[in-house]
């Protein structure tokens, strides 16, 4: 799936549309999937996530204390924050563009390198180009392959990432299996216990968690959810879906993957 897909190419389709669509959004227009941000802060937050990114991969950053430092200025007005996206977009792609996936690069997950970023930047640019869309009020399809790719990266990544100090205990036999009806794409999902102790804090947890397994044994599960890629990656994403979802199975399991995704994603 993710193989197949030219994460560069989906990037700047996605991150130019954004651009497109918030150009005649007026900058108070709220954004219905953000409450608490308007369309500037929908712009500045998109450019300053870009900027970031850019900043990491073009100075060949690796160390986390380097990257703690990065923190951009917003400009005091629409203008600046608009000529200030731009150069970051711009700056963003030329960036990944350069360096081969395989380059180390400090990311937030266990994966290091320039490859999760430009997958990750993708999936950024084009859940914002969304809410853009939702602020503007024309939303438009969002592609099928890409949108598949970021249930994955949904499930696997943004839930089901599990840090080095943490343990993951599934429950054996109480599975949800996803399905993409367009793309005919699956996930065969475990639910499961996360446990352990932030060593930087001592932050305890002890709280719901998903497991997948690296391959998809084909085996048959007790709940199921299926609609079309972009609605059920909308989903995951806490974003509102074009058509309805079906739901089948075990509704005790149904519910307690729907409270374990109820945090959403940060």
């Amino acid at each position: 799936m993710a193989s197949e897909l030219n994460y560069l190419d989906h990037l700047a389709v996605e991150s130019a549309r954004f651009a497109d669509v918030l150009g005649d959004v007026p900058s108070s227009a709220p954004v219905p999937t953000c409450p608490d941000w308007n369309a500037e802060d929908l712009l500045w937050h998109l450019a300053e996530v870009q900027w970031f990114w850019g900043t990491i991969v073009r100075t060949g950053l690796t160390d986390a204390a380097d990257v703690e430092k990065l923190e951009p200025e917003r400009p005091s007005d629409r203008a600046g924050v608009t000529a200030f996206y731009k150069r970051s977009s711009s700056d963003l792609t030329e960036a990944l563009t350069s360096a081969s996936p395989s380059t180390p690069a400090w990311t937030w997950s266990t994966e290091q390198s320039v490859g999760f970023i430009r997958r990750r930047q993708a999936h950024e640019a084009l859940i914002h180009r969304l809410d853009a869309e939702l602020t503007s009020g024309e939303r438009t399809a969002m592609d099928a392959g890409l949108s598949s790719d970021g249930i994955d990266e949904a499930l696997r990544v943004m839930y089901g990432g599990l840090p080095p100090w943490g343990t993951i205990t599934p429950d054996v036999g109480r599975t949800l299996r996803l399905h993409a009806t367009d793309t005919d794409d699956s996930w065969l999902i475990t639910l499961a216990r996360f446990t352990g102790t932030e060593p930087d804090t001592g932050t305890e947890h002890d709280e719901p968690d998903i497991h997948i397994s690296a391959t998809d044994p084909g085996d048959a599960s007790q709940a199921a959810v299926s609609g079309s890629a972009e609605d059920l990656n909308c989903w995951l994403w806490h974003r509102p879906t074009v058509g309805p979802l079906a739901r089948s199975g075990d509704e005790e399991i149904l519910a307690q993957f729907d409270a374990t995704i109820s945090p959403g994603i940060n």
